[in-house]
């Protein structure tokens, strides 16, 4: 019997529901536990995602990349013990390593190298700082967003919210995404005292970072002539697959945190 024509839409969902419930479950236990079970997480995950970074652009000299993720793990651990202003510094050290090295794509390394170091870094000190909940709370508003988005997107279908770089992604997924962080949001403002409804659109704003993050790995895949960043993940391809969203709304956090200090100032 022929399958349903649609039935392509919903190919990689049991890969994606096996490996994401891995994922979901390492990442929850780290990031309960805090401290340097996070560190490690977040360490892990960045040097990964730059060696990923290095062999698209890269493939004829994996070993060169396998050296850079040992730079990367051994930078970000050393500021996250010492936590050293200057120590920013060193996030520059495997971009340019890069630039120098590389035959090509040199800025493109430069740019998505630092900004991963800083992505993850400002993971660990979101969690360091605030606690729990607010960690939750954006690491919800991303899941929300991704799942509502893959859902309404395969469902709905409709016209694409930026054809040139992400055919798959639709205007109809990713409203669905912006209004599901928006609950996310509102859940919050229901359940914990300390947070105001402003919550609701910021929530909504996070959603779009995230969006953009998946939209930049993208452009970059699309670049790169590539469909995953690698096969590490059964259903999701690469690390930076899976967590570009979440650099996304990392980076957009930090700029929250350099212009509003705490984040329950702006909230």
């Amino acid at each position: 019997m022929a399958s349903p024509p649609d039935s392509g839409r919903w190919s990689d969902l049991n890969a994606r529901m096996a490996s994401g419930t891995v994922m979901v479950g390492i990442g929850s236990v780290a990031i309960v536990a805090g401290g340097v079970w996070f560190q490690m997480l977040a360490v892990f995950a960045s040097a990964v995602m730059v060696w990923e970074l290095w062999t698209m652009i890269e493939p004829e000299h994996p070993g060169t990349g396998v050296v850079l993720t040992a730079l990367v793990a051994s930078v970000m651990s050393g500021q996250m013990v010492t936590e050293q202003d200057w120590g920013f510094l060193l996030f520059l050290v495997v971009p340019l390593i890069g630039v120098l090295m590389l035959r090509r794509e040199r800025i493109t390394f430069f740019i998505y190298a630092l900004a991963i170091q800083i992505a993850g870094w400002g993971l660990v000190g979101f969690r360091q700082d605030y606690g729990f909940t607010w960690l939750m709370w954006m690491i919800l508003v991303v899941v929300a967003t991704d799942l509502a988005g893959y859902f309404a997107g395969r469902a709905i279908g409709g016209p694409k919210f930026w054809p040139a770089i992400s055919p798959k992604k639709t205007w109809a997924g990713t409203a669905a995404g912006w209004i599901s962080a928006g609950l996310v949001g509102l859940l919050f403002d229901l359940f914990f005292a300390q947070v105001s409804f402003v919550i609701v659109p910021i929530s909504m704003l996070l959603s779009f970072a995230s969006q953009m993050g998946d939209i930049a790995e993208s452009a970059l895949k699309r670049r790169m002539n590539v469909k995953d960043s690698s096969h590490l993940i059964p259903g999701h391809g690469g690390l930076f697959d899976r967590f570009d969203a979440l650099l996304g709304a990392s980076l957009f956090m930090l700029a929250i945190y350099f212009l509003f200090g705490n984040p329950g100032v702006a909230f």
